[in-house]
Order: structure tokens, then sequence, then C-alpha cells
């Protein structure tokens, strides 16, 4: 039986400046997820973006809002009536 050698490891990330298709159109999701995200931030997306742009963009509007980070700030709970 012969075995496929991974060349790149599963969680690397290219840079989008170097993505073959990051000069097309942004993608619907893209577009819709940014346009969360400028909501949240209080900022206008340019509706032209590439992919990679939108990528760059998404990355720097999550910084922003704290969404879709691991280091997301907790909101705190609720207290129940007593506490």
């Amino acid at each position: 039986m012969a075995t496929r050698k991974q060349t790149t490891h599963p969680t690397a990330e290219k840079d989008p400046t170097d993505w073959v298709t990051g000069d097309e159109p942004m993608t619907g999701p893209q577009e819709s997820y940014l346009n969360t995200l400028a909501r949240e931030a209080g900022e206008e997306v340019n509706a032209d973006l590439t992919k990679a742009e939108a990528s760059e963009k998404i990355d720097e509007l999550q910084e922003k809002t704290g969404r879709g980070t691991a280091n997301k700030p907790k909101k705190p709970r609720a207290r129940k009536k007593g506490e």
C-alpha cells in the first residue's frame, strides 16, 4: 500500500496576496460577512474588493470587533436574582 506524503501543514495559511485566485472578485460569503463586520465596526466597505483584499479586510475588522478570534473578550454573564 502506497502512502501519500503531505507537502503542506493542514493549518498553514497562505498570504492572500499569494493566492492564485486572489485577484478575482470577493465571494458572496466574504461580502456578507464583511458587511456584518463593517456594520459592527461602524465602517463602510468597498463593494469592489478582490478575494485577497476582502480576506485582509475581514482580518482587520475581526481584530477591531473581537469577532471570530480566539482571544475574543467574554461578555459578562447576567446575574441571577440573589447573586
